[in-house]
């Protein structure tokens, strides 16, 4: 219901912001405050029932494919939620990825449980709608339900961020009959490599009569943003090669620009690490109401700073590094915190690790770690801190380590680092 919404008010000539069921009132009231949202539906049923908007009524010319079409608001997990303008060309241009859909999974089902008020659910709502692919949709995510479902109705894909693969896991996903799935897909996020090699393994190629399950599924990972409308690169491990894994954001998608520059905004040399910026249909407008913003993170020439650390890789791809928010300046020494995590969750009694940097009055910074374990495990903060020290440069172990039975997580499962600080106080 929200989709259809969203998409009559844009047709309307309006501008939907739509709005993840999971936000808390006061993240509700900031962007209801933010956009001076003029109507608020609260439930499909206000349609024929409710007050209406107290806007005037919208031009009687089409909109253009230029103008804003939807406010998209970021996730917040590096302060309050900001609206991305993202318009009628750039939505729709994003879509054309629709039409890469394989043939085998037209008239089998795509399960997927994303918000819709994300840009990651809303385009991968509508590029299977244009494709003519049947969608399964969970209007909350869970996992004992998708493996339920997965089992159930054999659908051929799941499409899913990193941390729901990882609470698939956690609810016995290896135990479980997923030979259906063809196609698992993953977005929003990095995705571990090991974690992929595993949901391929689960899956298959194929099933013949009297045979059964064949080879395993394939693993395709985008990577993209609100700000982009959707996604600018992709890449796909096909069944059985160990190809299309790691940090590799794949190849750009078609229309799409991408150069890797310092911090004086100068192209790198190959191979040399840099911030990432995207040129193309998708980039957003600006933010909403927020000229300061819209400033930080478009440049003069329209590329948009992605705020990702990217070194150049084969073929024109590029290889993620680390985000440049989250830098970790120890002793002199760069951490990125995405290799420190990898590591660290390669142990195994280790679920998830957060890692991030607190103020040092020696170092400038130390390292730290927030850590999931699985249930049961006895690790304590010594060991693994010993384990680490064993595995990685002693700069880049975390001083500190911190077991948590949870993370706090936005609305679409990624980790809000800046909650996490306030546990490392005696740091």
């Amino acid at each position: 219901d929200q989709l259809l919404v969203s998409l009559a008010a844009a047709r309307a000539g309006r501008l939907p912001a739509p709005v993840n069921a999971q936000m808390s009132t006061a993240e509700v009231r900031h962007v209801v405050s933010d956009c001076g949202a003029s109507l608020v539906v609260r439930d499909v049923s206000e349609l024929s029932s409710g007050k209406g908007s107290r806007a005037e009524p919208p031009p009687a010319e089409r909109p253009d494919p230029a103008d804003i079409a939807a406010l998209f608001y970021t996730s917040g997990t590096t302060g309050k939620p900001k609206g991305a303008e993202l318009s009628h060309r750039g939505l729709v241009g994003n879509l054309s990825a629709g039409a890469l859909v394989p043939p085998v999974l037209r008239g089998h089902e795509i399960l997927m449980g994303l918000p819709v008020a994300h840009i990651m659910g809303f385009v991968a709502l509508l590029a299977p709608m244009i494709s003519g692919v049947p969608v399964y949709f969970l209007d909350r995510f869970s996992a004992s339900r998708v493996l339920d479902v997965i089992e159930e109705r054999h659908v051929a894909a799941f499409i899913g961020v990193p941390a729901m693969y990882r609470m698939l896991l956690e609810a016995g996903a290896e135990d479980r009959d997923l030979t259906s799935v063809r196609f698992w897909m993953s977005g929003a996020d990095v995705m571990p490599a090991d974690v992929a090699r595993r949901f391929k393994s689960f899956g298959s190629i194929a099933s013949l009569p009297l045979v059964g399950a064949l080879g395993e599924a394939a693993f395709v990972e985008g990577y993209g943003m609100v700000e982009v409308a959707g996604g600018v690169a992709a890449k796909v491990s096909p069944p059985i090669l160990p190809l299309g894994l790691g940090d590799s954001l794949g190849f750009r998608l078609p229309g799409w620009k991408f150069r890797v520059v310092d911090e004086d905004g100068e192209v790198v040399r190959a191979g040399a690490t840099g911030e990432l910026e995207v040129s193309g249909p998708g980039v957003l407008k600006g933010y909403w109401g927020d000229e300061s913003n819209s400033a930080a993170v478009l440049t003069p020439d329209g590329w948009l700073r992605t705020g990702d650390l990217v070194r150049s890789g084969p073929f024109g791809t590029v290889v993620f590094v680390g985000r440049v928010k989250n830098v970790v300046l120890t002793g002199g020494y760069t951490v990125y915190p995405v290799e420190v995590e990898s590591d660290l969750e390669e142990h195994r009694d280790v679920l998830e690790a957060v890692v991030l940097g607190v103020p040092d009055a020696r170092f400038g910074e130390s390292v730290v770690a927030a850590v999931r374990l699985r249930e049961g495990a006895q690790l304590t903060e010594d060991e693994l801190k010993s384990w680490a020290e064993s595995r990685m440069a002693r700069y880049k172990a975390p001083r500190h380590i911190v077991f948590v039975d949870e993370l706090p997580r936005t609305g679409t499962r990624k980790v809000q680092r800046a909650k996490l600080t306030g546990l490392f106080e005696h740091a």
